[in-house]
């Protein structure tokens, strides 16, 4: 089909007819998909990647809160992450993933280190079609040792999306990189539970699962154990016996140590005085905080402070 640019008062064509060509086509469609992947907020690597110069590197040791979701598989060698003041080695086999706002320092690059590295964000999450706990790491553990099968499986979901954002972004639909992460994810979730019971992943761990995400939601806020409780229908009882099956704990305990968790995180990586983070965590009292911190942690607030500085 023809159509014209430009025709005179007559009706007459004043210029060439135009007709939009293939090429110009593709052009457009590709314009279209490098928008739609552009938005997917997706970055993958590996070490066949380029590493960072010496300058940069030392910048990226820098420690940071993660903003998205962070995963690495170790296909081969040996590293240590610190994560959240804790460090994590792993190894061939072994991935670990990491949660946003966890203060996360990465490792210097270790010689023969063969790996894959992927971060998304809650937004990307949210377009898949189904949840994954284990995002959540309701086993307390953020390691996950893959078995060998599931190993290779989950090294070529790596190898084809690394391949698509190095090589082929922009030529391929953002659907089937949506579809490659929900794959990845999907068998992630299954190895992470793979010694749990089908019939409690599906019906306590979810509702520890709701009880964790509670907590971090209104953290700050510290509701009572029985405003949680009523939230997600349980008795106090109930959400008792839960808590203390999934953490080892009691859920007030659960609690208190996720907060004291937040605060090392703070005074190590922020400038807060004691008195600031009290009332930033939701502690009316600081006084009341500092006793609660050494309770926790075995060091004072001014103690904890100055290990960080050594």
């Amino acid at each position: 089909m023809q159509y014209c640019l430009c025709r005179n008062v007559s009706g007459n064509c004043k210029s060439p007819p135009y007709k939009l060509s293939a090429d110009k086509m593709q052009e457009t469609n590709e314009k279209s998909k490098s928008s739609q992947n552009d938005k997917l907020r997706i970055k993958i690597n590996s070490n066949d990647s380029p590493y960072p110069s010496t300058d940069i590197q030392q910048k990226l040791l820098h420690p940071r809160r993660l903003t998205s979701y962070f995963i690495v598989l170790i296909d081969s060698g040996s590293i240590t992450y610190k994560l959240d003041l804790q460090d994590i080695t792993i190894s061939d086999g072994d991935l670990l993933f990491a949660m946003p706002n966890q203060v996360f320092i990465p490792p210097v690059k270790t010689d023969n280190l063969k790996y894959f590295k992927i971060l998304f964000d809650e937004n990307t999450l949210a377009l898949l079609p189904q949840r994954f706990t284990f995002l959540v790491n309701p086993l307390n553990s953020q390691t996950i040792t893959l078995d060998n099968a599931a190993r290779e499986r989950v090294r070529k979901v790596f190898d084809i999306l690394n391949q698509i954002f190095h090589t082929e972004k922009h030529l391929t639909d953002s659907e089937i990189i949506l579809a490659y992460l929900n794959l990845l994810l999907s068998e992630l979730n299954s190895a992470y539970f793979k010694n749990e019971p089908v019939d409690i992943v599906n019906t306590n761990l979810s509702k520890f699962v709701e009880f964790k995400l509670m907590v971090e939601t209104h953290l700050s806020e510290q509701p009572s154990i029985n405003t949680i409780a009523k939230k997600l229908a349980l008795t106090t009882n109930s959400l008792y016996r839960l808590v203390k099956e999934y953490s080892g704990t009691s859920p007030k305990d659960f609690f208190t140590n996720r907060l004291m968790v937040e605060a090392q995180r703070k005074l190590r990586y922020s400038n807060l005085s004691v008195k600031e983070l009290a009332y930033e965590l939701g502690f009316n009292d600081p006084d009341y905080f500092s006793r609660l911190f050494k309770k926790s942690t075995g060091k004072s607030v001014s103690d904890f402070s100055r290990s960080q500085d050594l």
